[in-house]
């Protein structure tokens, strides 16, 4: 009959540790280090780093306030708009070089240039955009004239129907990109990962608008 070493035990004991499952941590706000709601909390982004920063509530309307972040941290909106009269046809996309039917251009405010991403199975990936595509596709939009930089972006969705144009928080861009990036298998993203972009776009359907005289660059 074999016993085991007090030893052994205690390496079992640790062992075990790695492997059963532990909660993800939770989310956190980037200025106080507070937890923060793991959805429908706002963000900042950091324009130095060029990434996304959680904030609390508390934070959020410190930071808001007009000069309080300096020109690093930038509150991003949360309006979304629509331009249902922006229509693009199958050559007009084309110029845009975007090898799927989802893709979202935001100003980058330090290199003062437009850059063009879309979700893809390694995250967000960027195309090449010539200014010139940029001119004759895009800036005939009103929402291109209303496009803060670094904080909204334009999101393009090609279907069978055409092409729909809105105006999003940049988040909401990161946050599709993470969920394709998630829930993609195969060639053509499956069902999974497709029925989460049908969601994505019914919910943007529900709260995008059409622009008013408030709605000023």
């Amino acid at each position: 009959m074999s016993t085991t070493s007090p030893a052994t035990a205690r390496a079992r004991q640790g062992l075990r540790r790695f492997l059963t499952d532990r909660p993800p941590a939770p989310e956190r706000c980037g200025m106080c280090g507070a937890p923060v709601a793991d959805t429908d909390h706002r963000h900042f982004v950091d324009t130095e780093r060029r990434s996304l920063v959680c904030a609390c509530p508390a934070c959020f309307l410190l930071m808001e306030r007009p000069g309080a972040g300096g020109d690093r941290f930038r509150p991003v909106p949360t309006r979304w708009l629509t331009d249902p009269r922006h229509r693009l046809d199958d050559r007009a996309w084309d110029r845009l070089r975007i090898p799927v039917g989802v893709a979202f251009f935001f100003r980058n405010a330090a290199l003062d240039r437009l850059v063009a991403l879309y979700p893809s199975p390694a995250g967000a990936t960027e195309s090449e955009l010539e200014p010139d595509a940029w001119t004759a596709v895009l800036a005939t939009s009103p929402l291109a004239r209303l496009l803060e930089p670094d904080v909204e972006a334009l999101l393009l969705r090609r279907t069978d129907d055409g092409c729909r144009c809105y105006l999003v928080p940049i988040d909401a861009c990161y946050e599709l990109v993470g969920r394709m990036r998630m829930l993609w298998q195969g060639f053509d993203g499956g069902a999974e990962a497709r029925a989460a972009l049908e969601a994505f776009f019914a919910r943007a359907d529900d709260r995008a608008r059409p622009p008013t005289p408030e709605d000023r660059p």
